[in-house]
């Protein structure tokens, strides 16, 4: 949620960053409109009650026909009061309700256009060149059957499309990840989390997963609970309704958790092997801090997580998300793409998103410095979203035989191989 009284003094800005978001613009209007409404209401309700006050001081001294006059109008404020009391209430209901229909206003350094207009900022590392090596490189979901890491058929008998085990070497490989990757995030500093994966409804809309993303949502209608799409959402609302003392600030936490999303509007895609599926475990980092530490706070966190992709010897790239892609709740989005040898181009492993106070606000989370208690900012980013990082160590460190390679980082956790072998049809 947006800053009504920035809304107010410049709502040109709230506009264009509607504009460039591919949204409704002329819900900033309807905003306005609804707060003047609220605000005049406001006043007319104070002016009325202080007459009505005014009136109560005088009627017990007077008499006669000047009491039954006074007495005549106090019954006409009582029914004024009580209207403009239901008109200001009724106003300020609206104003909420369409002030959390706003998504977060981009930074101004974010590039305009849909989901193919980001911006490259950077490439790291080189990807192989099979053709010199003499092979052609198998996509993860053959190496993965061959190291006997993956089963989609059973997952679909069990669970159905979109679903699979990770068997003997895969489960081996999810856990050695998901310790890598959480030891890096202790070493820096996060404290790490295991948090609940069904979370009230008020959670889930605060962290703004609630408008566009609903589509993607699990909802649990009995019991009125939402299965999490990703461990933001429990980390979000850990400090919901609470101040923080600035001196605390920031605050970081790693989570490991699953995840569960319906991906309904990805029908045709990456249906092979287990790129996009409904269930999956990850490891996320969050951030807290002060809002004018935000930015700083948001390279950070794609710092850690360009340390990560590099410590898995991965080939990727550094995106600046465009406006028409940004989830609701972020002003900004880095994304790091590793590549994928058999699909010729890079794809999404991590994202870090900085959400300013747009969480805060709707989630109640301030931050007390001083004498001023203000929202405080909040922000996340993925550093292992486990099948997306199996399909890139896979499909990157295979050799001719189907064998993969182990990058030295997971081999401590992998009881020190260096290779996962073909396992014996």
């Amino acid at each position: 949620m947006i800053d009504l009284r920035l809304l107010r003094e410049d709502p040109d800005r709230a506009r264009a960053s509607q504009r460039a978001r591919g949204e409704d613009v002329d819900l900033v209007d309807a905003v306005l409109s609804a707060d003047e409404r609220r605000r005049s209401s406001s006043v007319r309700f104070d002016e009325l009650r202080a007459e009505q006050k005014q009136l109560g001081k005088l009627i017990p001294k007077a008499a006669g026909e000047e009491k039954a006059e006074l007495l005549s109008r106090a019954g006409e404020l009582a029914t004024a009061v009580k209207a403009a009391d239901a008109e200001k209430d009724e106003a300020a209901a609206e104003t909420q309700q369409l002030l959390r229909r706003l998504s977060n206003l981009v930074h101004p350094d974010v590039p305009v256009g849909g989901e193919e207009d980001f911006a490259v900022l950077e490439t790291i590392g080189t990807p192989r060149d099979f053709a010199a090596e003499g092979f052609e490189p198998k996509d993860h979901l053959e190496l993965g059957q061959t190291l006997g890491a993956i089963d989609v058929e059973r997952g679909a008998k069990v669970s159905g499309s979109r679903f699979y085990f990770l068997t003997g070497v895969g489960a081996l490989l999810e856990l050695a990840l998901v310790n890598a990757a959480i030891a890096q995030a202790t070493e820096a500093g996060f404290t790490p989390m295991l948090t609940p994966a069904l979370v009230k409804p008020h959670a889930m809309e605060g962290t703004g997963f609630l408008g566009q993303a609903a589509q993607d949502v699990y909802h649990l209608p009995k019991d009125d609970m939402y299965l999490v799409g990703t461990s933001e959402v429990p980390l979000a609302g850990y400090h919901m309704d609470e101040i923080i003392e600035a001196d605390r600030l920031p605050l970081r936490y790693a989570a490991f958790s699953p995840c569960f999303r319906r991906e309904a509007g990805s029908y045709g895609k990456d249906t092979r092997g287990i790129f996009r599926v409904h269930q999956f475990d990850k490891v996320e980092m969050f951030s807290y801090v002060a809002p004018e530490d935000s930015q700083a706070e948001h390279h950070r966190l794609l710092q850690w997580e360009k340390q990560w992709l590099s410590s898995l010897e991965l080939p990727f790239q550094v995106i600046d998300v465009a406006t028409g892609d940004l989830g609701s709740s972020a002003a900004r989005k880095f994304d790091c793409e590793a590549w994928v040898p058999t699909q010729g181009k890079y794809r999404e492993l991590t994202s870090t998103s900085d959400c300013t106070e747009f969480q805060s606000r709707r989630l109640s989370i301030r931050i007390r410095d001083g004498k001023t208690v203000k929202p405080l900012a909040t922000l996340n980013g993925t550093l292992c979203a486990v099948p997306r990082t199996i399909v890139a160590l896979l499909e990157n460190h295979q050799q001719e035989d189907g064998s993969v390679w182990v990058p030295p980082v997971l081999r401590p956790y992998l009881g020190g191989r260096e290779v996962l072998e073909p396992v014996a049809k």
